[in-house]
């Protein structure tokens, strides 16, 4: 069988990657690489359809998102930033709690068909039309 690219994952990943140079230009922040890397990570993933890449991905998503949600904490408690857009977006602890996220639903779709066969289960559609 042919390997597919999951068009899902590479349309995520574009977005992300978008994303995180936007606001490492904009708000002049290194939080940036998080997404960016993200969604580097998913690009790569679409390519394939192994299930342990997407569930070790997970994995790494979730601790990464630890770590994140830790240091945004102490950012937060010690610089008391503004509740601007790009504040927000700019601390950890929001990419924490998306990669935390991210990696829970990574992990689980990484042990069903629904996101990984996706854009194959579309195309063998318009193939039997």
């Amino acid at each position: 069988m042919k390997k597919g690219k999951n068009l899902i994952n590479i349309i995520l990943g574009v977005l992300l990657s978008l994303f995180g140079i936007l606001i490492m230009i904009r708000a002049t922040a290194a939080a940036g690489a998080i997404p960016f890397a993200i969604g580097l990570g998913l690009i790569i993933l679409s390519f394939t359809k192994s299930r342990v890449g997407i569930v070790i991905f997970g994995h790494i998503l979730i601790t990464v998102g630890a770590y994140l949600i830790t240091y945004g904490i102490y950012l937060v408690i010690k610089f008391k930033p503004e509740p601007t857009f790009l504040n927000i977006i700019g601390l950890p602890i929001f990419w924490g709690i998306f990669s935390i996220f991210g990696g829970v639903c990574s992990i689980f779709h990484g042990m069903c068909n629904c996101v990984r066969t996706f854009g194959i289960s579309i195309q063998n559609e318009k193939l039997k039309k």
